[in-house]
């Protein structure tokens, strides 16, 4: 069965909601961290269920309905997230006013919205949607799950149309500790010529991205889908290597036949070693691109890899931003997606021509 991209909706550090043109004008920003660019959420939402949202709530919600309006679908027939870190800012409020109020007497809105499932189920309280309703929790690969998920529905006739995203939001306190862990950089870079400071770490991001997924062919599809692929821990590159090679003879292609590889590249010395041994090897004679100097580095940040490569494909164009090197193939009509998160969580995902 062929599954294909009707729509797709980000909000992203970038210009990326509605009808903004295609990164023609990057967003420069110069710091450690890069803050989603927020859209008028009273045309999504009712102003006053807005102030009750919390950051994360409200990019998924805006970005999960603007994809069905461009799809102009009403109700999904299902509606899966993924989410590493779920709602940090009222998970942060609600432990903030235990402490605060001697654990008596506490509001539990709080509470009740810092669970990771609060942006589907809110999603599905807002269209009145009874379908099937998953959030996928596997930190790095979270967002990946939730397509194999939405995949499955589609393979089995479950479902027809299936709105699948992945959100992410960071806040000072989230910042603050993993800047300790030395996932962000100490000292501040221009995001744009980023992959040109080698040191540790790298840049904080944050976002939402939905997408429409369907069975059924349209002109307005976006790409088809061919298939995602998650891996855990590899011994050494040669694993992943084999693992590349893999996944695209699952569908008839080899490594030549890929016209695009966007990657997870990340600033980060430790985290881009893997990156440029590959582009050494397997990735040598293909045209490369990048994407988390424009949205930043978090678990579902592949969600947005995903977007680019969509549209990519559909508008026949990279822009030059995420060009690494020249783009032999123009339009692309193939493109893999490669990302890892901290070596651990590693996945693939493909897309071609429709």
């Amino acid at each position: 069965m062929k599954i294909y991209i009707r729509s797709t909706a980000a909000v992203s550090p970038q210009n990326t909601f509605g009808n903004a043109d295609f990164l023609i004008e990057p967003v420069e920003y110069y710091g450690t961290r890069l803050a989603a660019i927020e859209p008028d959420y009273s045309k999504y939402i009712d102003p006053k269920s807005i102030r009750r949202m919390s950051h994360v709530i409200k990019m998924g919600v805006a970005s999960a309905k603007e994809c069905l309006n461009q799809a102009g679908v009403e109700i999904p027939g299902a509606i899966i997230t993924g989410t590493a870190f779920g709602c940090l800012e009222d998970t942060v409020s609600f432990l903030t006013r235990v402490i605060e109020m001697d654990e008596e007497l506490l509001p539990p809105t709080a509470f009740i919205q810092s669970t990771h499932n609060t942006v589907a189920a809110q999603i599905a309280l807002l269209l009145k949607c009874h379908q099937y309703n998953n959030t996928f929790v596997h930190k790095g690969i979270s967002f990946e799950s939730a397509l194999l998920d939405a995949v499955m529905l589609l393979n089995e006739n479950e479902a027809d149309n299936v709105l699948v995203g992945g959100t992410e939001e960071l806040t000072d306190a989230s910042f603050a500790i993993l800047t300790r862990l030395s996932l962000y950089k100490r000292w501040p870079v221009d995001n744009l010529s980023i992959f040109n400071t080698r040191s540790k770490g790298s840049i904080g991001g944050e976002g939402a991205v939905f997408f429409l997924l369907t069975d059924k062919e349209n002109e307005t599809n976006l790409a088809e889908f061919k298939g995602v692929q998650t891996f855990y821990k590899p011994e050494n590159i040669e694993e992943v290597e084999k693992k590349i090679i893999s996944f695209l003879k699952q569908y008839d292609l080899k490594i030549e036949d890929i016209d695009l590889v966007i990657t997870g590249k990340n600033g980060d010395l430790k985290n881009d070693d893997i990156y440029d041994q590959l582009n050494q090897s397997v990735f040598s004679n293909v045209s490369l691109a990048n994407f988390k100097h424009l949205c930043g580095e978090y678990p579902t940040a592949s969600s947005f890899g995903l977007w680019l490569a969509a549209n990519i494909i559909k508008k026949g164009d990279v822009p030059a931003i995420v060009i690494e090197d020249e783009v032999k193939t123009d339009p692309p009509k193939n493109v893999l997606i490669y990302n890892h998160y901290f070596n651990t969580y590693h996945s693939l995902m493909l897309l071609t021509a429709c």
